[in-house]
């Protein structure tokens, strides 16, 4: 007969691992099944967090491999404009150690974790949850009064669960590079580079860098012909090098819970569609799942009614920011470089990223005022509304 937990969570990223962290230092049994054999073993994650997110969950302080203050970001023409503020915006952190700095606190705390350990499905029985999982070439049971999917995006469980799939994505590619001389991120737009999306060149260290972008279709393509950009510019030292590529959400998910079950992070879609990042909003559900859990628990209530109390709370908090980032970036999508070219000029002449950083209320991770702030802008709103009207329906 398998050990009952209180709770099991599937997956060991950042919000799967802070949220055992939580429910373990309250007390509760926690099982944490990755299909790894190692925790980070298959991030593809550039690892830039806001300094938000680093004061709210100090976790990676010592895993801080670069302050950024400023970024370029290039139009497909190749002109640039630069951000920079005198204070720090962003950390590029080792997301390998930053997961494995969440789970050796979970562990400390009490939580128990499983590695190579794919759960191949979950099901609800009376009073519990059934986690059916391959370890090691064999099939085995578990079960737990409450389980939690973090298994990152793609995953066929919250489909299977009755909570729908996520409805809108893209694809990402990215590779470890040596650079040259580069000090700052770089953004790159334009339809030959990153069709509707971007791609960017990060340093992580002295002469080290991450390059990558995110595209719909062929992203193998993309990435190969950035890096050989890249290489004959002179930035990085060779283009032949390992890719990793990852699907990213850009909608929730539309249930992210059920009597005794709650999705969280990128398998809940809890990103921002402007970048693709999610460590920091899938932190901050994790906190709202594990304390919602927990008053499940002192409510002996699991119930779907129960439960959905996370949703509401987690709405509150990024449901604005999610919707009004998805339509700006549908928007952006579907201008052509030209489109691009003429909005990247009429910001540059206005000085409108100027004022922006020079707003209080500028935030690396909050985007949604950002963009209201910008469209306020005369000359900008006119010209985007006449593009709006040119492509619409969006």
């Amino acid at each position: 007969m398998s050990r009952l937990y209180d709770v099991m969570v599937v997956g060991a990223g950042p919000s799967g691992s802070y949220l055992a962290y939580r429910l373990a230092k309250l007390g509760y049994r926690v099982l944490v099944f990755e299909r790894h054999p190692k925790v980070g073993d298959a991030v593809c994650c550039t690892g830039i967090v806001g300094k938000e997110c680093l004061d709210r969950f100090p976790v990676a302080n010592n895993n801080i491999s670069v302050q950024a203050n400023s970024a370029k970001f290039y139009s497909p023409s190749g002109e640039s404009l630069s951000l920079r503020k005198d204070t720090v915006q962003a950390y590029v952190v080792n997301r390998a150690a930053f997961d494995n700095e969440l789970a050796r606190r979970a562990q400390a705390e009490g939580a128990e974790y499983l590695m190579s350990a794919s759960v191949n499905s979950l099901s609800l029985l009376d009073h519990r949850v059934a986690a059916d999982v391959e370890l090691e070439g064999n099939t085995g049971g578990f079960e737990g009064r409450v389980a939690v999917i973090s298994s990152g995006f793609g995953g066929s469980m919250p489909g299977k669960l009755g909570l729908g799939k996520i409805g809108d994505f893209v694809l990402g590619a990215q590779a470890q590079v040596d650079i040259n001389g580069v000090d700052e991120v770089e953004v790159y737009m334009g339809q030959s580079i990153a069709p509707g999306f971007f791609a960017w060149l990060v340093p992580t260290a002295p002469g080290k860098g991450l390059v990558g972008l995110l595209t719909r279709r062929h992203p193998e393509l993309y990435i190969n012909n950035f890096l050989s950009r890249l290489q004959e510019q002179g930035k990085i030292a060779s283009a032949e090098v390992k890719c990793r590529y990852g699907g990213i959400p850009l909608r929730p998910l539309p249930k992210t819970c059920r009597e005794r079950v709650v999705v969280v992070g990128d398998a809940a879609g809890q990103v921002k569609p402007t970048t693709g990042g999610g460590v920091y909003y899938g932190m901050l559900c994790a906190d709202i799942a594990a304390d919602t859990i927990h008053e499940a628990f002192c409510a002996k209530d699991f119930s779907a009614r129960k439960l959905a109390v996370y949703e509401k709370r987690w709405k509150q908090v990024l449901a604005r920011e999610i919707q009004i980032g998805y339509l700006a970036r549908r928007f952006y999508e579907k201008l052509s470089d030209s489109q691009i070219e003429q909005i990247f000029d009429i910001i540059r002449k206005n000085r409108i990223h100027e004022a922006l950083l020079d707003s209080p209320d500028f935030s690396f991770d909050w985007h949604g005022d950002s963009i209201l702030r910008v469209l306020g802008n005369k000359p900008l709103s006119k010209t985007v509304r006449g593009l709006a009207k040119s492509l619409l329906p969006l």
